[in-house]
């Protein structure tokens, strides 16, 4: 292929056009099924391309609603005054995906709809249907999304297409939102797995031609469908996050505010493929709260909030707080079991065991927390006592426990932790194998250090 000027980029580079194809290409080279994916390098290395405005989607009510029993109306409602709350006014948390199939999704939309917030803006999903439009144009959404899966694994396996029939099709249901007066926000499902060149490139410049003659905004969603993406440098496509941002960019002119990335954790890169995805030229990145979503789940929202932070260097205005009011409406009014680990929601997500690390958050918590847990998260860092907890394990559990000052924390020498640890020796030794409890160790304190009951209890009149 003779090499052309790229008008976006100004070089000289090597072109793209549509190819059709007798069968389909699999990527059999990567993705061979019997055995595991492979990761192929060509060395290939893209710059970053930071948007200067970056935003978090949530499809918590779409995705995230595949992965478990439907949300009640009422529910949806407290999780979208969530997602409201902690975008605090800042417009990060730019958008929030419905379906409208049934009743119940619409009754959810016309309530959220009713609470008048400005973000985050309630958009819809539809099938690749014309009559679907009817639904969006009814409930007032300004922006649907449209499945357009852009793989050969979907086009000739699941539609039973040729690519020529499925780019025609797709334009069809494009040009019909257009009509009604719909931003449309095509999903090109199964990107990692696409013919990139191809097919991804070519339809993606024809949907940025459609845009121009319509003076309205395509919106091009990289889906991520089975988390085949990869972050690491120089994997060849379609695997490469930062090639396809910059392919999309730099080949088909997407602008960055039109492309959003929507991923999934199967090989548990949801994270890092989404910051990515940032990093090289997507203004957005499409997430769930939780993660929760399709087989392993989309990428978590709360973890794209703490990644926000990390690459500007501030909150942005967002309230981040709630991140700990959404994890106890999850777990206490939705009965969700979050594992105690999971970072930033997780109950024991800042707690230590070790009596090494205990004696250092008594210390200094600075020491053993990742951050100011409890002025950022509203969660004050906590001590796990068992087994390997020792004396600093145990003072450190009852300074937090009681949010005692520095003046009055109990020094792990002091001689009534020691019987408390004396005690707590016993249990192990007696072939106990779980955590000592919060009410066992109070009762521990009742008996060894009744003052601190007292103290408690008169801050909590």
């Amino acid at each position: 292929m003779d090499p052309i000027l790229n008008r976006n980029s100004g070089l000289l580079e090597f072109g793209f056009h549509f190819t059709e194809l007798e069968n389909p290409n699999l990527f059999r080279n990567m993705y061979p099924y019997n055995e595991i994916p492979r990761l192929i390098f060509n060395h290939r290395i893209v710059p970053m391309n930071l948007p200067e405005q970056i935003y978090i989607t949530d499809t918590t009510f779409r995705d995230g609603q595949q992965a478990r029993s439907p949300y009640s109306v009422e529910e949806v409602c407290h999780l979208f005054d969530f997602l409201h709350k902690l975008d605090n006014g800042a417009g990060i948390i730019r958008q929030c995906e419905f379906f409208l199939y049934s009743e119940k999704n619409r009754e959810a939309v016309r309530r959220c709809q009713e609470k008048g917030y400005q973000f985050p803006e309630i958009t819809s999903w539809i099938r690749a249907r014309v009559e679907d439009f009817q639904l969006v144009k009814e409930m007032g959404v300004k922006e649907t999304g449209i499945l357009v899966s852009c793989s050969d694994y979907h086009i000739f396996k699941k539609m039973k297409w040729k690519r020529s029939e499925a780019i025609t099709n797709y334009l069809k249901v494009v040009v019909a939102a257009l009509e009604a007066g719909v931003r449309p926000r095509c999903h090109f499902e199964d990107i990692t797995r696409a013919d990139f060149f191809g097919f991804v490139l070519p339809f993606a410049s024809k949907l940025m031609e459609l845009s121009k003659e319509s003076g309205i905004p395509i919106k091009i969603r990289a889906c991520d469908t089975l988390g085949l993406g990869t972050s690491l440098p120089g994997v060849v496509l379609p695997r490469s996050v930062q090639q396809i941002m910059y392919g999309l960019t730099n080949y088909s002119g997407v602008p960055s505010e039109l492309i959003e990335w929507h991923g999934h954790n199967d090989f548990y890169n949801a994270v890092p493929n989404a910051v990515t995805a940032w990093l090289y030229g997507s203004a957005a990145v499409n997430t769930s709260l939780l993660g929760i979503g399709e087989r392993t789940g989309n990428t978590p929202l709360e973890a794209m909030v703490i990644e926000y932070c990390q690459i500007k260097g501030n909150t942005g205005g967002m309230n981040l707080k709630v991140i700990t009011e959404i994890a106890e409406y999850f777990e206490n009014s939705l009965n969700y079991e979050i594992p105690p680990r999971t970072p930033f929601v997780g109950r024991a997500f800042n707690a230590t065991r070790a009596g090494i690390h205990a004696d250092g958050l008594m210390k200094d918590e600075e020491i053993y927390n990742i951050f100011n847990t409890t002025d950022i998260l509203g969660r004050p860092p906590i001590v796990v006592v068992d087994s390997t907890s020792g004396l600093a394990g145990i003072a450190a559990w009852i300074n937090t426990y009681y949010s005692l000052s520095d003046a009055d924390k109990i020094d792990k020498r002091d001689p009534r932790v020691v019987r408390i640890r004396e005690w707590v020796d016993a249990e192990y030794a007696t072939g106990r194998n779980t955590v000592i409890g919060d009410a066992e160790l109070e009762n521990q304190v009742h008996l060894h250090l009744h003052e601190l009951l007292t103290l408690r209890e008169s801050r909590s009149e």
